[in-house]
């Protein structure tokens, strides 16, 4: 085989030719086919690609691992407003990324004309009802217990009721115009579990009726003969718990008397002969009266 010899380099800093150290790719370039140095050429990539590779991960373990500052969840204030404060390294997008807001809404509520925005700002990000105040649990209340309502009872009350003899007739009673005997009172309720009736009796004091249960009361009287009614001779009333009514009912005695004929004279004779003797006397002196004119004439 014909011994062969590397290539002179040509430098031009010295201005000569001069024989250069021969390396293992220069001495086997010559004596490799095509397809031998494609595959060279792949190695040398593969080779130099895994060490770029290695040096990238040892720097990326050597430098700080990004942190990202925490997203801290706003909650609605008492008037229901979400307000989120600005963190270092935000800005609108990662707000909105993370809120579910857009970048238009927080424009928006926030009267924002770019996306200039600074540490410590409040950013309103939507309405919501107010925040839910946890309450502290107290002593438990001691259970008082319930006593059942009594059932109310009905009151009673008093009706005291004068048939007066009405004397001047004005419907008013006075104080010494008495009772009126021998009249009838009735007393009777609406619901129609009182029913009662006495006769007056002589005196001034009226007649009462006591422990009449509450409501409402029909009363009416009934006058003896040789009386009539000064005043309404049946009233409605009603009757409170505790009340004690006092009705009045007037009458007037009848003061139109009868004249009696006298009786007559027992003589026996008839009363016509009466009258025909009178008229006999009677023409009897007119013409005694006219002969005397007629004799004086």
């Amino acid at each position: 085989m014909p011994e062969r010899h590397a290539p002179l380099a040509y430098s031009p800093a010295i201005g000569q030719n001069h024989l250069t150290q021969p390396t293992l790719f220069s001495i086997m370039m010559p004596v490799m086919n095509s397809k031998m140095r494609t595959w060279l050429l792949v190695c040398l990539s593969l080779a130099l690609a895994l060490t770029l590779s290695s040096r990238l991960d040892e720097r990326a373990a050597a430098a700080p691992h990004f942190q990202a500052t925490p997203f801290p969840t706003p909650t609605p204030g008492p008037d229901g407003r979400i307000i989120y404060i600005v963190q270092p390294n935000d800005t609108l997008l990662r707000i909105s990324l993370i809120s579910g807001v857009s970048v238009d809404e927080l424009r928006g509520l926030n009267n924002l004309i770019g996306d200039d925005i600074i540490v410590g700002q409040e950013l309103l990000l939507g309405l919501g009802g107010p925040s839910q105040v946890t309450p502290t649990p107290g002593p438990s209340p001691t259970p008082t217990e319930v006593v059942p309502t009594p059932t109310p009872q009905p009151g009673t009350g008093i009706l005291c009721i004068l048939l007066y003899n009405d004397r001047n007739g004005d419907s008013i009673r006075q104080e010494q115009e008495p009772s009126i005997p021998q009249g009838a009172i009735s007393v009777n309720n609406l619901s129609g579990s009182v029913s009662l009736s006495i006769t007056t009796a002589e005196g001034i004091a009226p007649s009462c009726f006591e422990d009449l249960p509450e409501g409402d009361y029909t009363i009416s009287v009934a006058i003896p003969d040789g009386y009539n009614p000064t005043t309404v001779s049946t009233y409605a009333v009603e009757l409170g718990a505790g009340d004690e009514t006092y009705v009045d009912f007037g009458a007037q005695e009848n003061t139109q008397t009868q004249v009696e004929a006298p009786a007559p004279t027992g003589s026996g004779r008839s009363p016509v002969l009466g009258i025909a003797g009178g008229l006999i006397l009677v023409i009897g002196l007119a013409l005694a009266i006219f002969a005397g004119r007629l004799f004086k004439g």
